[in-house]
């Protein structure tokens, strides 16, 4: 199976980001949708990730700059200065099982997909399981059914 037979079931509805925007929107923005990244993209090119991950370091640091004293608010903090400028990236010809030993080499949770510099969509974890367990379901059933169909012998 490859990545894009798993993008083909997905879909591809995309959430992307400038690097400008700041936190607290895309924040808003992955409560709001269910999601846990944003593609960062910068004059059509991709800049980085943003996954709950860096937002969940950020705001840690945050509360302990907070315990040694005043801070500037949470809304001034920009998404360039906390995603992720390099994620790995995947490609649509990828093997899930080159994408999956990928994602855990590098901890990577969600993976932009990218045919040359067009970004197709992104695979998360989830995405990944869910796919291989339908998959084992469909050759489980095809099996089976095989299975029963067999002749019997005299």
């Amino acid at each position: 199976m490859q990545v894009s037979e798993i993008l083909r079931v997905k879909g591809s509805k995309l959430f992307t980001v400038s690097p400008d925007t700041a936190l607290s929107e895309c924040v808003v923005t992955m409560a709001d949708h269910d999601i846990g990244s944003l593609v960062v993209m910068e004059q059509g090119k991709l800049a980085g990730m943003l996954t709950f991950r860096e937002v969940l370091r950020v705001l840690a640091a945050r509360q302990r700059e907070q315990r040694a004293g005043p801070t500037p608010p949470v809304a001034e903090i920009v998404v360039r200065s906390v995603m992720n400028p390099q994620p790995m990236v995947a490609t649509p010809q990828m093997e899930v099982n080159e994408l999956r030993r990928a994602m855990l080499e590098t901890r990577q949770r969600y993976l932009p997909v990218m045919d040359g510099t067009t970004l197709l969509g992104v695979i998360s974890f989830h995405d990944v399981a869910r796919a291989m367990l339908e998959e084992q379901g469909f050759e489980n059933r095809m099996l089976k059914a095989y299975i029963r169909d067999w002749p019997a012998e005299a």
